[in-house]
């Protein structure tokens, strides 16, 4: 295969090998359980302690608020779960929206079925809610608001900032689901009023397994894993000591220059957005045109299936991902594509390609000398096309 794109970088990312060298020695020399009080356990210990500040720097939060997780929707599960049941003498209702990850979707859903009551706020054209909306929806019931810093699939970021004002205001607790904003938009917890936080290594450049929660002094929560005295009594286990060196590592080159990164994937993506709308009739861009992360586009290709497309694309060598079912395991297209208002047909022809830190112009070049190919190819495959050829562009 002459080229081979790797456009998917919202579902993962490759460790740096910077972060793996930092993580080789933990494997074989320095292996000791962080809780041996032992010559070995203290020097994992130093580790695991010099990876929280770095964790706790990255988001200008103290070291102590700082809990190493398996990844982003455990840490999801710990803070949704643990802050309501932790609150529920203060009441039972949760405020979310309609197009978090299934790691918050999912557990609300859990809630839901075991005496809580949540709230799913809709969103706009853009996946966009509002702080109004969010005041709007709390209740004297309302104990937690979990809201994701950026979406997933579309890219959309949320105004956190002013949801966490309204929620400290009121004295909620203020979740937000960061797992695909760190490294692309900058956090800073205390000035965005955020009382939670989810993150995973595997999306910035470090180790798959491997996750952290900010928990804000203060926040009642319950312990999530049940066990040993690990993480400072809130969550059991033996460290994962070589992912958590390499979360550290991961999350300070992730954080050093984010203007700089930015600037970087957004002119590539708008490059790659500007000529696929101009080139390719009946397409759409999924998200906020501007307030969406540096590296995310996400097309609706009217009158082809998403499967097909990414099956094609793979072929030529560009690795995507879709909202249709090939990816969701369901014969339902994308939750968020439908809240943001595309009707199943065309939710169903739709493609994330996410960009990362080595990608090029020379990427740009290919995908946009083939993409535009297999949509005319398929399309010309498909009976809805043919019958509606010659009709008004879709917008």
């Amino acid at each position: 295969m002459e080229h081979r794109i790797y456009l998917d970088h919202a579902a993962t990312t490759c460790t740096k090998p910077e972060v793996l060298e930092e993580m080789l020695p933990y494997f074989t020399k320095i292996y000791g359980n962080p809780s041996s009080i032992h010559s070995f356990g203290r020097e994992a210990r130093k580790a695991l302690d010099f990876a929280r500040e770095r964790t706790a720097k990255a988001l200008n939060a103290e070291t102590d608020e700082i809990f190493f997780t398996a990844g982003g929707s455990e840490s999801d599960n710990w803070a949704i779960k643990g802050a309501a049941l932790a609150n529920q003498k203060k009441g039972n209702h949760i405020i979310t929206t309609s197009i978090e990850h299934h790691a918050v979707f999912h557990t609300c859903n859990y809630l839901e079925r075991n005496g809580f009551e949540v709230t799913y706020l809709p969103v706009d054209e853009y996946g966009l809610v509002t702080p109004e909306q969010v005041r709007d929806a709390i209740t004297d019931k309302t104990i937690l608001i979990t809201i994701m810093t950026a979406n997933n699939e579309i890219g959309t970021i949320q105004p956190i900032k002013e949801i966490g004002t309204i929620a400290r205001e009121r004295n909620i607790v203020f979740h937000t689901d960061a797992v695909q904003a760190i490294g692309s938009v900058p956090i800073d917890v205390k000035d965005m009023n955020i009382d939670m936080l989810s993150l995973s290594a595997h999306k910035f450049y470090g180790p798959k397994g491997v996750g952290a929660l900010y928990i804000r002094k203060g926040v009642k929560t319950q312990q999530f894993i049940h066990g040993g005295a690990q993480e400072r009594n809130r969550r059991a286990g033996t460290e994962n000591l070589p992912g958590i060196v390499g979360l550290g590592k991961a999350i300070e080159m992730a954080t050093q220059d984010i203007p700089g990164h930015n600037a970087k994937l957004t002119a590539l993506r708008d490059r790659l957005i500007n000529q696929i709308l101009s080139t390719v009739d009946n397409t759409r861009l999924n998200g906020h045109p501007t307030k969406r992360l540096p590296g995310n586009v996400n097309f609706s290709f009217e009158f082809i299936e998403g499967e097909s497309l990414l099956l094609s694309l793979d072929l030529k060598g560009i690795a995507g991902s879709s909202g249709s079912a090939c990816t969701s395991g369901s014969l339902d297209p994308s939750h968020v594509l439908l809240a943001i208002g595309l009707p199943h047909e065309i939710a169903h022809g739709s493609l994330r390609l996410t960009l990362g830190d080595g990608n090029t112009d020379a990427d740009i070049d290919y995908v946009l000398e083939v993409l535009p190919q297999i949509v005319q190819r398929l399309r010309e495959m498909s009976p809805l096309f043919n019958q509606e050829k010659g009709g008004q562009k879709y917008v």
